[in-house]
Order: C-alpha cells, then structure tokens, then sequence
C-alpha cells in the first residue's frame, strides 16, 4: 500500500501515477516532452462511478432516488473516486494496478480497479467496477488534460463522429442528437464504431485516443488545455443510459492513447 507517485518506464517514454491523489496520470512523457497540463487536479483523472454532470446531482435506481454532492452547482460531476486516495495493488517497470472501494456518499458497495500498461508509443488504462453485494447502475471515463501547445505549436483535434447531443443550456444533453457541429466544445459525441480522436501538434507529435467505448466528450474552451473524455455513456447516463454492475458483471472499459513523432 502506497500513496507515493510510481513512475512507469517503455523506452524513451516516462508515465507517473499519483496514487494518492485521485488514482490519476500524473503525466506523460515521451523523450522528455510532456504531453498533460501539469497540477494537482489536472493530468488525467478517471471518472467513476459516473461521468460528466448528473442532473441536479440525482439519479433512479429502480423506485430509489439518490442525491450526490453538488460539487459543480446545481449538478454533481465526475464521480467520487477521483477525490480519494487510492491503494497500490502492485506494480512493475511499466505497469501499475490501483485499487479504490466506493464509500459514501456513494450508496453501494463496490470495487475499482485501474491497470496502467506503458509502451514506447502507448499507454493503456483499463478500469473496472465490481461488486460483491448490491448492483446499481455506473459509468466509467478519463478525464485527460492534454496540453494545448506543445513545442509551440498549438494542438488540432480531428475526429469522425456519427452524431453530437445536443447539448441544453444546462451543459446537460437534451435527448435530441444532432449532426457534429464546430468548436469550440464542451459536448458529447457518439462514435458507434469505437471512440478515435486524433491530436496532432503539427511538426512535433501525433497522439491518436482510442476506446471501444462509443461515446467521447471533447472540451476544448481553456486556453491551456483540451479534454479528449473516452466513456461509457453520456453526461446523465446514470439517469438516460445506465450500465449495471451486478456481483456476476463487472462494468469494464479501456482506452489508449498511441504516439508518434512528427
């Protein structure tokens, strides 16, 4: 058990793991240029039990509703997991697994789990939640802070998706989807095929962001930053598209970001 940070190594390629501090991606670094907007509550976070905001910080499970803290008024966001310190399970030269109980104010019993697998072009972040007791509905999703300029060119987001939701005063989604409109963005896209974004920081590096999981929140409205958001459904989704976590089905969800240099 640790609440240190574990530095993981492939290559020319460095990722740090802040396991005490929200079970994040401290950083990427791939021959010494870092590629996360550095700070306590950047880098790259993971979104669980839910992603995104829940409306009026309340979800339904069956004829029970639940209320959240509302850390981001008048909705709850991001899940709980990112503000605790997590348990370090094992790790070696380029691979970490993390574990995290939920605890109130989350209502259910459950475990996560996070695996880290570093490569020289790649690093993989898996997640899971599980329980042994009670199901009750979950979402999983990351939450990285890629930097916006890199060597001094300033990043490009290209993507393909099938449709955007549209998107409520609220920040919350509608219901209504709706053809991908222009930046800048704080929306939701659905990828049906799997998520694939790619940035490119022209002459200097390409990092392409994939999941099999069909939905992506792009943010792209700080000057510092962008937020390419790989997850299992929709802002709300505890409320519009639940995925169960039951003791015989674990939720599982996975992304990579792969590299090359330009």
């Amino acid at each position: 058990m640790s609440d240190e940070d574990i530095t993981l190594t492939a290559g020319d390629a460095e990722a740090t793991v802040q396991v005490g501090n929200g079970g994040r991606v401290g950083g990427v670094r791939v021959g010494g240029v870092e590629l996360l907007r550095q700070g306590e509550r950047f880098g790259c976070f993971p979104m669980v039990p839910w992603c995104g905001r829940i409306r009026d910080g309340r979800f339904r499970d069956g004829a029970t509703t639940h209320q959240m803290p509302l850390n981001a008024p008048p909705h709850a966001i991001h899940g709980t997991a990112r503000d605790g310190a997590w348990t370090l399970a094992r790790h070696t030269g380029d691979e970490a697994v993390l574990t995290y109980d939920l605890t109130e104010p989350w209502p259910y019993p459950g475990r996560i789990t996070q695996v880290f697998a570093l490569a020289p072009d790649a690093l993989t972040l898996t997640m899971a939640v599980e329980t042994y007791d009670s199901s009750f509905p979950a979402q999983i999703g990351w939450h990285p802070w890629f930097n916006r300029e890199i060597g001094g060119a300033s990043v490009e987001i290209g993507f393909d998706a099938e449709w955007q939701e549209e998107r409520g005063d609220d920040h919350l989604p509608t219901g209504r989807r709706t053809d991908p409109g222009p930046g800048p963005w704080d929306d939701c896209f659905g990828m049906p095929g799997g998520v694939d974004v790619t940035l490119t920081w022209p002459g200097q590096l390409e990092v392409r962001v994939t999941s099999p999981e069909q939905w992506v929140v792009v943010y792209d409205e700080q000057d510092a930053a962008v937020c390419v958001e790989p997850q299992t459904g929709p802002p709300d989704g505890l409320n519009t598209a639940p995925r169960l976590v039951t003791p015989l089905e674990p939720l599982e969800a996975t992304t990579t970001w792969r590299w090359r240099r330009l």
